[in-house]
């Protein structure tokens, strides 16, 4: 019998690109493939990554599960006409970041074009898997960009500890958008990561119609 050939030393081996899911795919962030991706795996990733590096008040993580059910409420009162399909792009509008983290905007602009990258690839093939376009239109993009906003004002002064003001320059004041016919202010409670999760699962499957 021929001498067995030597095991590869860890230390030759490329560096690994991929992520194992729990449903059992194998995500490969160079080159993400739409039929490794599943909504279970981004629900359960999303409901267990914090918003604010963690530093929000109250007795869970404010997850980006979350935060996209009510970004998608926000677009929906900012474009009552807006249909489900691209609501389901906004829903969707952090689901990379099941793989590779919600990250700060001033980390991402430490960061630059290599994070950009890697977050576009993986957005492309989450849109393909679930037959949306890879790329957004330019309209529901900046929807998306306008909800996540208000979005993130109400989170700020909230659950992150900024005044009024403060939130205000950084991300706009939504005047005008609540009350009436909109509803009051949404009241924000962060969520156990098992209840975000349902409630991210819940909102995509209303969507699909």
């Amino acid at each position: 019998m021929p001498p067995r050939p030597p095991a590869k030393s860890v230390k030759n081996q490329p560096p690994r690109a991929w992520q194992r899911m729990l449903s059992g795919r194998r995500l490969d962030l160079l080159d993400p493939s739409p039929f490794d991706v599943e909504i279970e795996d981004i629900a359960h990733g999303l409901a267990r990554t914090a918003r604010w590096n963690g530093q929000t008040i109250g007795d869970h993580i404010y997850s980006v599960a979350q935060h996209s059910v009510l970004v998608d409420d926000i677009a929906a009162i900012l474009d009552p006409g807006i249909g489900n399909r691209w609501r389901r792009v906004v829903l969707l509008h952090d689901a990379p970041e099941y793989v590779i983290g919600d990250m700060i905007s001033p980390f991402k602009a430490v960061i630059g074009g290599d994070y950009k990258a890697v977050e576009a690839r993986l957005m492309a093939a989450i849109h393909i898997r679930f037959g949306l376009p890879a790329s957004a239109p330019p309209e529901i993009t900046a929807l998306a960009k306008k909800a996540d906003r208000i979005a993130a004002f109400l989170e700020a002064t909230q659950l992150a500890g900024f005044s009024v003001e403060e939130a205000g320059l950084l991300f706009g004041a939504p005047n005008g958008l609540f009350g009436g016919a909109a509803g009051p202010v949404p009241r924000l409670v962060p969520l156990a990561a098992d209840r975000a999760k349902q409630t991210f699962l819940e909102r995509f499957a209303d969507l699909d119609t």
